[in-house]
């Protein structure tokens, strides 16, 4: 085991949190600094897409109010000096380092032309984002326009949904989601948010948002915007009336503070299998992307809660080690979310394979999974409707396990 005086942690969501929690645990007692660009301390972030949104503020995170680190909120890193081992702050602050721990996490992606600016469009990411939509939610918009179809869009489509208000979805794909769970489950997907009431926009993309006057209204008031309403335009012509938008069009992997750090960058930091990004170096979470060993040594990028989960602890512990007694991170990725009261998971990387079979149940009846196989091995599965369904291919998947063995 490597000895270490002092480690830094830059980025203190989930990820961080449990990197930090972990030297803790395997004993390491040098110097610890924890960097968050927010100045929350650590917060849970699955809830702040459902249960926030309707007047629930339970975010906690076990463990993040008794940190045993050096708490620097508000903050953030913006220069990896990796030749002399140090992290420049916004502030100035120069922290050196004998271990560094890079959990900056990902932000929303936004289009161009600015439009993500205007009053009453939203986007969600952290606890202020989903307070601020929270309040806009309870001003009583009687339209709420949902840019996105992933799994933060369908969730927030859904939480506005069942609050009675007018939902519209608007996607690129020709269903939800079908990147990541498969045509099948996604072509379910899309039907399931019709049945529910939301108006789902497919295969065409937003080319602006714009505040047009109301007939008949001044657009002239306290806030700038009285008498205008918003147009969402399409690239397909047509457009939609809106009083409330949520961009929900993926993410971007925090990596510009590392250009010219030493460390390898492309979408997300490139660690090895460890997750060592450099000597001394690790990542985790949405910002890591490393070779996983039971998919060919692919390199993937996993942005979800229990990914951040396992790799924040596994990243520490690696780090201590060191890379000669370091283990390799194979965790197969399982992961959910739930839409109009259904669970909705997949594990492994269905958009790998070369072929799928549904496997259980039946799409017609809305509980069902499906398999996805690569050169005819297990590398994907999706279930709706069936949790044991999913842990059974998650465990397959992990056993390597080949697509006909799961027949029956």
């Amino acid at each position: 085991m490597r000895t270490h005086r002092r480690i830094v942690i830059a980025g203190a969501s989930l990820a961080g949190l449990r990197a930090a929690q972990t030297l803790r645990d395997e004993g390491f007692a040098g110097e610890l600094d924890l960097i968050g660009a927010e100045p929350h301390l650590p917060y849970n972030r699955p809830p702040l897409s459902k249960s926030v949104l309707t007047g629930d503020d339970d975010v906690a995170l076990p463990g993040a109010d008794e940190i045993d680190a050096r708490w620097l909120g508000g903050r953030r890193a913006v220069r990896l000096d990796g030749d002399a081992r140090a992290v420049t702050l916004d502030d100035g602050t120069r922290l050196p380092y004998d271990g560094l721990v890079i959990a900056t996490g990902a932000r929303p992606r936004l289009p161009a032309g600015g439009w993500t600016d205007l009053p009453g469009v939203h986007v969600l990411r952290t606890i202020d984002d989903a307070l601020a939509l929270r309040a806009a939610l309870a001003g009583g918009p009687r339209r709420v326009v949902v840019i996105g179809g992933g799994f933060i869009g369908g969730e927030i489509a859904s939480t506005v949904r069942a609050q009675g208000i007018e939902t519209v979805l608007v996607d690129a794909a020709p269903f939800p989601m079908a990147g990541v769970i498969g045509e099948t489950a996604a072509g379910w997907l899309a039907g399931h948010h019709r049945r529910n009431g939301v108006d789902l926009v497919s295969g065409t993309r937003v080319t602006t948002v714009e505040r047009t006057p109301v007939d008949g209204a001044p657009v002239d008031g306290g806030s700038g915007h009285e008498g205008t309403a918003l147009r969402v335009r399409l690239d397909d012509g047509r457009s939609l009336p809106a009083d409330l938008v949520v961009v929900g069009m993926g993410v971007l992997p925090n990596t510009e503070w590392l250009e010219g750090g030493g460390v390898r960058v492309d979408d997300g930091v490139l660690t090895d299998a460890a997750l060592f990004a450099a000597d001394g170096v690790v990542a985790a979470g949405d910002v890591a992307r490393w070779p996983h060993g039971l998919f060919g040594g692919e390199a993937v990028r996993v942005e979800h809660w229990a990914n951040a989960n396992e790799q924040g602890a596994v990243a520490a512990r690696n780090l201590l080690r060191g890379p000669a007694e370091a283990e390799p991170f194979t965790e197969v990725p399982s992961l959910g979310t739930r839409v109009h009261g259904v669970r909705v998971q997949w594990a492994g990387f269905p958009r790998l394979a070369d072929t799928s079979r549904v496997v259980a149940g039946d799409p017609a009846d809305g509980r069902f999974a499906v398999a996805f196989g690569r050169s005819g091995v297990l590398v994907g599965g999706a279930a709706v409707g069936l949790p044991k369904e999913l842990i059974r291919l998650r465990r397959a998947i992990a056993a390597g396990e080949p697509v006909p063995a799961l027949a029956g």
